[in-house]
């Protein structure tokens, strides 16, 4: 199958085409943030992190920005530091340079200040625009598309409709030769042993086993003292509670299914891009942004999130495309959700039938369908997650 996009200097193909004003450290948001605000197609990426970091977790940061910068929806990437953070624009530049797309570099201490750093990051971003704006789409085969599949805000519905619809939707994209990833560990804790049978091989099922019982392992640990979020029922959220979710066992029987049914290929690290097609289940917990953000780091051009209870949420650069498999919920919160399952538990629709309607919601996104959170400008799905977190 035939999509339209833009093709990168790698080969890789985006279905937008974004410039990525980076920051390295939070020192430097302000000016990235001033800077993407006046030049068309520019969009920033302020965090909190950059400095005072050590270990994996500095290297995890690092990563993931880099990641975000190489994802193929960005087609050009300015990077600005401050001149004394730890994560530098140098290995930055470094880690995204060779993807092939344009990377400049800012230092607000060396350019002299803020004021003087904005005025030249816009003049870069602009002649980036410039260049970008020429640029015309053309097809590729569904074999490069990635997408990332996510919940929350789960209701008892999502299990039953949106996630199995979802899930027959990856299914073809991976039968069409495309890949995904499945992740939200923390949420996947009682199944791992299901999970585990779709390996491709034993040393892969095992793999799956040991990622998702870590998760677990380390909440034991780091809440032992403290009641409130010290055994299982800490990974099911109070909206979840009230959405008919009685146990994380449950909530992960049903979020299991919009990984579909083909086999897992592959593990990956927090941010980590696939080197071969499939599905993967990545090492990130189920908090939204620190789920959604890594697959973007990873390359994903697309997630699919569903969500009983709803959500507006959105990336910077990477479509978002909601589900629900609650009618109350889509029609309370119709400008937000893209598709509405709710028909299967109506009894209208075969959730084959909504499998469809997502997978050809993915086509049409793919070849620059604006989502629903897109269209209103939600971005609030951009987090990048700490190490000591997992």
């Amino acid at each position: 199958m035939k999509l339209l996009g833009y093709k990168r200097e790698n080969g890789k193909y985006g279905v937008r085409n974004y410039i990525a004003v980076i920051p390295s450290v939070f020192c430097a948001n302000h000016v990235a943030e001033q800077i993407a605000k006046q030049v068309d197609m520019c969009v920033a990426l302020p965090h909190p992190l950059g400095c005072g970091q050590h270990g994996s977790d500095l290297d995890q940061t690092v990563n993931t920005l880099i990641g975000l910068g190489k994802n193929p929806n960005i087609g050009a990437v300015l990077i600005v530091g401050l001149g004394c953070e730890r994560v530098t624009v140098k290995e930055l530049y470094d880690g995204i340079a060779p993807s092939g797309k344009p990377v400049e570099t800012l230092v607000i201490q060396e350019t002299g200040g803020t004021v003087k750093t904005i005025g030249r990051g816009v003049e870069i971003a602009a002649k980036m625009a410039q260049r970008l704006s020429q640029q015309q789409k053309v097809e590729f085969d569904i074999c490069e598309l990635l997408v990332g599949v996510k919940c929350g805000g789960t209701d008892a519905t999502s299990g039953i409709a949106a996630n199995p619809a979802l899930g027959m939707a990856v299914d073809q994209i991976i039968d069409q030769g495309g890949s995904a990833i499945l992740t939200e560990v923390g949420e996947l804790v009682g199944v791992e042993h299901i999970l585990a049978k779709r390996a491709i091989n034993e040393q892969i099922g095992q793999d799956i086993i040991r990622i998702i019982r870590h998760s677990e392992d380390v909440l034991r640990e780091s809440t032992k003292n403290y009641d409130r979020t010290s055994n299982r029922a800490a990974l099911v959220t109070p909206g979840n509670f009230d959405g008919g979710v009685s146990s994380v066992t449950e909530k992960a029987l049903g979020g299991m299914f919009k990984s579909g049914s083909r086999p897992f290929v592959g593990t990956l690290a927090y941010s980590e891009a696939p080197k071969t097609h499939g599905l993967y289940l990545m090492d990130a917990e189920g908090q939204d942004g620190e789920v959604v953000t890594p697959m973007a780091a990873a390359g994903a051009q697309i997630i699919c999130f569903t969500s009983g209870r709803g959500t507006p949420t959105g990336f910077p650069f990477v479509p978002v495309i909601k589900i629900t498999g609650n009618n109350a919920t889509y029609l309370k919160m119709e400008d937000n959700i893209d598709i509405n399952a709710g028909s299967i538990v109506a009894g209208n629709k075969k959730i084959s039938e909504v499998g469809k309607e997502i997978h050809q919601e993915i086509i049409d996104v793919a070849c620059g369908k604006k989502t629903k959170a897109e269209a209103m400008g939600h971005s609030e799905l951009f987090t990048i997650g700490r190490f000591e977190t997992y």
